[in-house]
């Protein structure tokens, strides 16, 4: 669903593992990597599209996972003009999205790539809770640091709560 000023809605996923690490997704053939993210359909909403779109791209249900929190507000970013798709109507110039910070309460071996048929990634791993900011592509930047700042007391009290021999 694009917007009357051209933004997608979109939801995207901060998968925590409660120690203050976070899930880094590396795109499929690329050398690309990001948090999980997706668009919303219509009539569907921001929790459900969360849901569908965990399991799509990382095969996670929502008994894996806790929602700790949700962004205030849609943050947005603007996709580079070289990257916008000019005969798509209506033109999408970006993403508007819905975050959501959620602690893994599985295994994570159960973590699959194979349940779509157009797998999204290929590779993961725990990162640091700021890696992700100076990581993905620069245009996702700015609004992967407002996220995280809004994240940001959770991973607070996640590392206040680890000995500190762990951190």
């Amino acid at each position: 669903m694009v917007d009357k000023d051209g933004f997608r809605s979109n939801v995207a996923i901060v998968i925590g593992d409660g120690k203050g690490h976070l899930f880094w997704a590396k795109r499929l053939g690329q050398n690309a990597w990001q948090f999980p993210q997706g668009g919303i359909d219509p009539g569907e909403s921001a929790e459900d599209a969360l849901y569908r779109e965990l399991y799509e791209e990382v095969g996670l249900e929502s008994d894996d996972v806790k929602i700790v929190q949700r962004s205030k507000k849609w943050l947005r970013y603007h996709i580079p003009l070289q990257m916008q798709r000019k005969h798509s109507k209506p033109l999408c110039i970006g993403q508007k999205q819905r975050w959501f910070f959620l602690e893994m309460t599985c295994d994570p071996a159960k973590v699959r790539f194979d349940t779509s048929g157009t797998p999204e990634f290929d590779h993961w791993q725990w990162v640091n809770y700021w890696y992700p900011v100076h990581s993905v592509i620069s245009f996702k930047r700015s609004v992967y640091r407002n996220a995280l700042h809004e994240f940001s007391p959770l991973n607070a009290r996640f590392q206040a709560s680890l000995p500190t021999q762990a951190l």
